[in-house]
Formats: C-alpha cells, structure tokens, sequence
C-alpha cells in the first residue's frame, strides 16, 4: 500500500500515482459541492407565489443548504468501490463512497451518499461474497488531508482482511462530541442500519459494540429512504439525559439531517403536562419505591379506571323541543347509547364528541316513525341544540388529564375506588400525596407524575404519531415510560438500544421480551451485538468480571481490537487529590479524558482540578436554558462525569475513582455493580481505576490455584 510514510519500493515513473490522483478527485468534489451549495442559494423564493409557499420554498432551502455543508477538517468520502463489469448494474464503474451524494457540472456522481444502494456492499462484501466488487479502496485522512490508500482485491483474494486503515479509524482519538461511523460500519451494524422503515428492531449490544451510533445511522438512512414521509410524519431520538444528547446531538447534523428531534423522557412527558397547564412544572422528586410502583404497568389499568370512572347514569331522559313538538329519549336508552360508544373502543374524547350526534340520531329515528322525513341537515341542528349539548355533557363530562391525576394522587378515597383488587392498601399509601396541593400550578409534579399525565392525556385524545421513534438505553425505561415511547410509534416503527447489564434504575425492564410488550412492538426484530470495536480488550475482560453476577444470562462480550488497551488499578491515600495528579498525567496524552466519579465527589473533584489550574468541566452543570453549542462539556481539557451520568458516553482515557463508593451509592448491591460496569466500560485507549477502599469482591484479583 503506497503512502507519504512507506512509498511504493519498485516506483513506475510511467505509472499514475493513485494518491495524487485520489487527491485531485477530492479537489474537484469540493468544488462541485460549493458549485451545488451556490446554485442552491442563489434560487428565487420570490417566485413562490403566496406567502405559505414562499415559506416552504424557504424552509426547503434551508434544509438543503445545511445538507450541501463542507466541513474542511471531514473527508468528503472514506472509500471507493470498483465494479466487475459482469455486475448487473454497474458494469465495471467506479464509485467514491462517501457522507452525501455529490455531482459534477453534467449530473454525474463523484461521490455516492454511503445510504445508497450501490454503497451497501463497502459495508457487507467479503472475499467470500464479493457482491460483484473487484476492488475496495480505503483512505487515510488527517484533519480532511488525504494522507493513505489500502486496497482490497475481493475477486482475486489479494490482501487479507484486516484493514490498517479501518482499526486506525476505530481506534482515532476522539475529542469533543460523539462523531459518526459511516467510515467504520460493520457487516453485522449494516444490517441493522438498512432494516427497512416497516420493521422495528431491538439492539442488545454490549460496551464499544457501536449501538447508539447504529441507531443513528438507521434514522439517518431511513430519512434518505423515505424522505418525504418522514419529513411529513416526524422522527425522534429520545436520549437518557441531556448531557447525553449534547454528546450525540452533532451525529446527524454531520450526516446532513436536521429534521430528527432529539429529546429526553423527562422532556418529552414535561411538553405534554405544560401543554396542558402552562403553569405546571417538573419540581418534584420521587423516592425510589414510589418512582418504581408509578412506573408500574398497571397504573395504566388504574388511569383507565379513573377516567372512565366520570361517566354517568341518567336520572332522567332527554328532552329536545322542535317547532311545536317535544321529542323525548329515555334514559335506558340514552344509557345504551353510552354503552354503544365504549363498545367501539374509540378514545374518550373521540367518543364524547361522538355522542350528540348519537343522540340526535336517536331523535331522528323517532320523528321518522311519527311520519316526519327530516335530513342530516336537522340531524345537525339537533345536535347543536342547547338541550342535547347539556345531556350530553352531563353524560359524558370533559375531563382534563392533568386534574385526573392531581386526583387520583390526591383524593384517598377516590384512589380507593378505583385501585380496588389492583393495588394493596399499602401501595395505596405508598402513592398518594403527603398533602394535596390546591392546583396543578401548585402540585410538584415528578418525572414520574408527568408520564402518569402523558398516559391520561392519551386516554382522552390519541397521541399522534411519527414514523420512527430511537429510544437509546431503553433498559432504563420503566413500563409507563416504555408506553409513553411507544405511543408516539404506534403507526410507525422503533429503534430500541440499550443493554441489560447497564440497567441502572429500579425500575429498570428484567427482559427485552417484557419492554417491547409495553413499548407496544412485541414482534419486533431482537440483534445482539457482543463485538466490540472501541472498549480494549484488557478493560472489557476486567469489567466483564461482574457479568456473572448483574447478568448471568447475557453473552459475555469480545474485544475486535488487536490492542489490548490499558489498565491500571492503584490505591491510593486520597482519591480526590490522587485524580488531580492522574489528571494531570492524562491530559497530556492525546484524546479526551473523563473522571468518572461517584455522583456525591463530582464537585470536590471538579473544584480541586480547577485549583489546581487544570481546566474542566463537570458534567450536568449546564442550566437547561443554556445551548448545546455554548456549552464547555466535552470541550474542556478534562471532563469530570458523575456515575449517573456516565452512560452512553466514551472517552479515550477515563481515570474512575473509588468503585466501592459507587456501588454502595446506588439502592441496592446489583444496580450499584450495574452502574460500576457502565462506568468501567467508558474508556477506549486506558482506564486508571484509584481507590483507598477496598474494591467490591467481583473486582479483587482472584488467587492462583494451587500448584502455580
């Protein structure tokens, strides 16, 4: 492979130097991009016609001017596959991979975005399945420059099949945000990515196995595949934390997609409850005990109780005068017309809209019979009619899902009522408030509360739906939440990523079969991912020690990487101020550095690397009004990351201190062992692991057997 650093031994002055030539066709793509971005630009949105148009042709613009974006320090395509000419659709063409489609001045391609059909087998193609490719290029960049070329004869069986190019991709330094993958996906992560629209897909997938990016690259193929549905019916990505999200948040931007939404659940349920009463608001905290039983699936049970629990029973009937006539409905029959209503399983609010109608039809029906002949239009007018709008009303009352709830959790004998043979009187007591607030505006509403809203909002009106949902680290989702997911997908399709050996919470899912029940996909797809490409193996193997005991039953996971990383375990007399010298030590190095901390040592570890002079930035700090881009995370010398906000993020080298303290901070020995491997599992180049307590037993080194 002929490179600046190791040049062709036997040079051909005749022959072309493939290098330069890759390099001069670099050249040229950037300029027909800037020629695409100029052209799109310079369009007229004055000939719209009218102001909406004008507005969409603007927005449309908009969108394709960000996607048509050059990025200098990005290469504008990672790879080069060429055709056998027996291929059916190529025939012997060439084409550059790469992160958007790009054309020259004719409306050839110069580079083929990676989604495309004709890209797929730079993903999945083999020496033993070739897929018609004669030849696949890899290059080197550095900081966008064109520095390398490794070639993969695929019909000829020439070269192995390791990739100098591709590990050093994987294993690149990464610093600031997560970047995207599309140099670097794998044959088992491309079939994930391409599942088509229609099918849902779970994706258990250890530490490094590259889960999250899958499901980004999944959302961003499927918005390139199905375009103009998406764009019309929505994709969202719901993350664990925003700090998380602001880790990610850069992903999709990079691959030309700005219409996906990236939200939390915490977020997502906080815009329906202030949806419905500007003034409430997210205030509140719940204990562990009373978080796990609100997150229980048979809450839904007992909303759907509550809610229908407000119909009533006539004590009379109707009563609808017209012209000189008064025609009467009796109250067995408006009963029954009730009853016909919740037969049809329509959501409350439908059906309560429904019912004048109903009952005007049943007036209908009786001037008919007495010989009158009246129309829909008198069907209308009844409808509307004072007295049928007020029995109506008395029938089937409104209901606001926010007071519904304030209720439930408020009223002891309301409660009673409905949780009859549903909840103990235990977890009665357990549930209600201490003291009922006078309002909603009042009321401090938790995390928790909020989706006991978000389900009775859906009760009464149908959350409308998108077309594809990602939920990232799912396996921490309690059942409400799953729900409360899973509505905004019910006539479109998830992605579900997460692992369950990372599950943290109390109330986290005990199998992947039992979230996608309440997620409301239990046919989905189910992959599990075990290879991973950016833990090392020596720190996967330590962190794997714990797998016996959070997860028995799972796969334990394997190191692709041919480097084994870094470890080191080392007591020390004072955690805090031994991370300021191994901070010290680190930032030097190239690529991140994170502190992972026990939650209750973040802000003396922070204020001690400060001191100290060393700039840093504690995770979580960043007031929620603050934006993704003015924010310091990820961004700082060293970052300084609490335990519970560790998951889902990497750094290249993570100094984690006093494991016992972690597991110990956490409800009870599992979860804490759970969350100790989350934060093992962070590192991608070293891991420095500092403790003046003794480790949790999983950890301590396990004497030699006899005779050794």
């Amino acid at each position: 492979m002929p490179t600046p650093d190791h040049p062709d031994p036997d040079p051909d002055p005749d022959r072309p130097d493939p290098l330069a030539a890759e390099r001069d066709h670099l050249a040229h793509s950037r300029a027909a991009l800037a020629r695409m971005r100029e052209r799109t630009a310079g369009l007229d949105t004055a000939a719209a016609g009218d102001r909406i148009s004008q507005e969409i042709l603007e927005s449309t613009i908009y969108r394709r001017m960000k996607a048509l974006e050059d990025d200098p320090t990005v290469p504008l395509f990672f790879g080069r596959l060429d055709y056998d000419e027996a291929h059916a659709d190529a025939r012997g063409e060439s084409f550059h991979i790469g992160r958007r489609h790009v054309t020259d001045e004719d409306g050839d391609p110069m580079v083929v975005d990676w989604r495309a059909g004709i890209s797929t087998p730079f993903y999945r193609a083999s020496r033993a399945e070739p897929m018609g490719v004669r030849l696949r290029r890899r290059f080197g960049f550095h900081h966008g420059e064109m520095t390398a070329l490794e070639d993969e004869r695929l019909l000829d069986g020439v070269d192995g099949e390791h990739s100098e190019i591709l590990e050093s991709e994987i294993e690149r330094p990464r610093v600031g945000p997560m970047r995207d993958i599309v140099a670097t996906i794998q044959p088992e992560q491309d079939v994930i990515v391409r599942t088509d629209l229609a099918r849902s897909v779970l994706v258990q997938g250890a530490p490094g196995t590259g889960k999250t990016a899958v499901g980004l690259h999944r959302a961003a193929y499927l918005l390139y595949s199905h375009r103009d549905q998406l764009h019309r019916q929505g994709v969202m990505v719901v993350g664990p934390n925003a700090s998380f999200l602001r880790y990610i948040g850069d992903v999709l931007p990079a691959l030309g997609e700005i219409d996906a939404r990236q939200t939390t659940i915490e977020d997502l349920v906080a815009r329906t409850l202030t949806s419905l009463h500007g003034r409430a608001a997210l205030r509140g905290e719940d204990p562990a005990d009373v978080a796990t039983l609100k997150g229980d699936a048979r809450m839904a049970e007992l909303l759907h109780r509550a809610l229908w629990s407000q119909l009533r029973v006539p004590d009379e009937g109707l009563v609808v005068p017209r012209g000189s006539r008064r025609w009467r409905i009796p109250s067995y029959e408006a009963v029954e017309i009730v009853a016909g209503l919740r037969e049809r399983g329509v959501r409350y609010g439908a059906a309560r809209a429904m019912l004048p109608q109903r009952l005007a039809h049943a007036v209908l029906v009786k001037m008919e019979l007495a010989g009158d002949s009246p129309d829909d239009r008198v069907q209308d007018a009844v409808a509307r009619s004072r007295p049928v709008k007020q029995y109506a009303e008395l029938l089937w009352p409104a209901v606001d899902p926010v007071r519904l709830v304030l209720r439930l959790l408020g009223d002891a004998d309301f409660l009673a009522e409905q949780a009859a043979g549903l909840l103990t009187e235990e977890e009665q007591a357990l549930l209600r408030w201490a003291r009922s607030p006078k309002g909603p505006a009042s009321a401090r509403w938790s995390v928790a509360d909020a989706v006991l809203v978000d389900e009775a909002a859906d009760l009464v009106a149908r959350t409308p739906s998108l077309g594809h949902v990602v939920a990232d680290e799912a396996q921490d989702l309690s059942p409400m939440m799953l729900r409360a997911v899973g509505r905004r997908c019910t006539t479109g399709s998830a992605t579900v990523l997460g692992d369950l050996a990372q599950a943290t919470t109390p109330w986290a899912a005990a199998s992947w079969d039992e979230a996608l029940v309440h997620l409301g996909k239990p046919a989905a797809h189910v992959e599990q991912l075990t290879r991973g490409f950016r833990v090392p193996g020596e720190v996967i193997e330590y962190a794997a020690r714990l797998l016996p005991v959070i997860a028995p039953d799972l796969a334990p996971p394997t190191s692709a990487r041919r480097s084994r990383g870094e470890l080191e375990v080392l007591r020390v007399g004072d955690v805090v101020g031994a991370s300021v010298e191994a901070a010290r030590r680190t930032r030097e190095r190239v690529g991140s550095v994170g502190l992972v901390t026990p939650d209750a040592l973040a802000g003396d570890v922070a204020a001690a690397l400060r001191a100290a002079g060393i700039e840093a930035a504690m995770l979580g700090e960043v007031p929620p009004e603050v934006e993704a881009e003015s924010s310091t995370e990820f961004d700082a010398a060293v970052d300084v990351v609490p335990a519970s906000l560790a998951k889902g993020l990497e750094f290249d080298h993570v100094v984690l201190l006093e494991p016992a303290a972690l597991v110990s901070g956490e409800a009870d020995r599992v979860t804490g062992l759970r969350r100790l491997y989350v934060c093992l599992t962070r590192a991608v180049t070293s891991l420095v692991v500092l403790h003046a307590d003794d480790l949790p037993e999983e950890l301590t080194p396990r004497p030699a057997p006899p005779g050794r």
